[in-house]
């Protein structure tokens, strides 16, 4: 079997349409939660959201032609993997290059624009282009075209786990030899007055009408999560491959979980046993070690159930004594919930965790849930020496999502 680094990445999200400066953002606990700015919220229930800034697909690298005939979630795709494919500098025959890229919604602008063409209209205006920009496997089929990759190709969708089951499959298919590299990750442009109508009326998203005080994972305030968008997608290479290349790598991917509640449509199985098992299986495949210093980048959407269930099933995979000591962060205290590119915004801040020893905050944690009692790193970032990092993702439909990333 082999084994799997990670030499490129890049990102579009509500911190910054780069890889620095979203990181940087990230560990100085800068927020991207905003009064939403791109669409009008007048009959909105919830005006707040954690939008992509500063977007402009023609300075980001996409020509005239490319950015009429795609979804603005096939543009994250592009863009973000564009930046990851010049990070790696990868080189390789195209029937062994892959792409894994998902999403959990897909193209819903252009799903309702075509739908109220054809409600006022008539069917006969819809745009042939329909179709081919609105299904959720797209982003993944116009990555490949960009990067002539011909090897195996597998959108995932399992909603919030989204990109982290895409970077987990990705990681099993060449590790069992199918590929040598795989651009992997998830993207989502939901911000979105059908999508928010929906989630909010499902009691998922926070009404909380301040900016500062609408995302708060692990806080006994949380309301709901506070919806994002963006792009996260990493390049996942065969060790040897990228050593005989001579490639820069930032960390070795060393564990997948997947399962699955088979409890409920949107809620948590209560005791946590289900995600707490995808945790153990990357764990036990991560050759987890008493030693090591565990770094924990939760799901931490900031909902009533998900942040204590969660906080349970990180005590019945790791023991009482070593969740007490992870040091545990959740991004969408700052990012909000980027569905399905949740995951790879959270697997690139997983990997320059490990990497620059630095644990970036969860902010907003003023008022700790007693039922919530673990270090999830409250305010300000801390330096440490971890060892290994696991991205969990817990979706609705009961999808549970694991993978770990060890220094290289």
């Amino acid at each position: 079997m082999k084994r799997v680094v990670i030499t490129g990445m890049g990102i579009i999200s509500p911190l910054g349409n780069d890889v620095e400066t979203f990181w940087n953002n990230l560990v100085n606990g800068v927020s991207g939660i905003d009064y939403i700015k791109n669409i009008d919220t007048e009959r909105l229930p919830v005006k707040i959201a954690a939008e992509v800034k500063n977007y402009d697909p023609k300075e980001l690298g996409l020509d005239p032609s490319t950015i009429r005939r795609t979804d603005k979630y096939t543009q994250y795709a592009l863009i973000a993997a564009k930046q990851a494919m010049e990070d790696s500098k990868l080189q390789i025959a195209p029937e062994r290059l892959g792409v894994y890229i998902g999403s959990g919604v897909g193209g819903m602008d252009t799903f309702v624009a075509q739908t109220q063409k054809m409600l006022e209209e008539g069917g006969q205006w819809v745009s042939p282009l329909f179709i081919p920009m609105m299904i959720a496997n797209i982003a993944a089929g116009n990555v490949a075209i960009a990067h002539n990759a011909q090897g195996p190709s597998l959108p995932v969708v399992t909603a919030c786990a989204t990109a982290t089951h895409a970077i987990g499959e990705a990681f099993r298919a060449i590790k069992y030899g199918y590929a040598d590299a795989i651009i992997t990750g998830g993207a989502e442009a939901a911000v979105h007055e059908l999508a928010i109508s929906g989630f909010a009326n499902a009691k998922a998203l926070t009404k909380v009408e301040d900016p500062k005080l609408a995302s708060l994972p692990f806080d006994s305030r949380r309301q709901g999560f506070v919806l994002g968008e963006g792009a996260g997608i990493i390049i996942l290479e065969e060790l040897e491959h990228a050593q005989e290349r001579g490639a820069h790598i930032y960390a070795e991917i060393v564990g997948y979980g997947n399962t699955c509640d088979a409890h409920h449509l949107t809620a948590p199985m209560p005791d946590g046993k289900c995600a707490a098992n995808a945790m153990k299986l990357t764990a036990e495949e991560a050759k987890l070690t008493p030693e090591d210093f565990i770094h924990i980048n939760a799901h931490g959407t900031g909902t009533p159930l998900n942040d204590k269930t969660e906080t349970a099933a990180i005590k019945l995979a790791f023991g009482e004594e070593a969740a007490y000591k992870a040091l545990i962060t959740s991004n969408k205290s700052m990012i909000g919930h980027g569905l399905g590119a949740a995951g790879g915004f959270e697997a690139v801040a997983s990997i320059l965790a490990l990497k620059n020893g630095i644990v970036p905050p969860t902010i907003g944690l003023d008022c700790p849930d007693p039922e919530c009692d673990l270090d999830y790193v409250p305010h300000t970032a801390r330096k440490a020496n971890i060892t290994i990092a696991f991205s969990n993702s817990l979706g609705f439909g009961g999808h549970n999502g694991c993978v770990a990333f060890r220094k290289y």
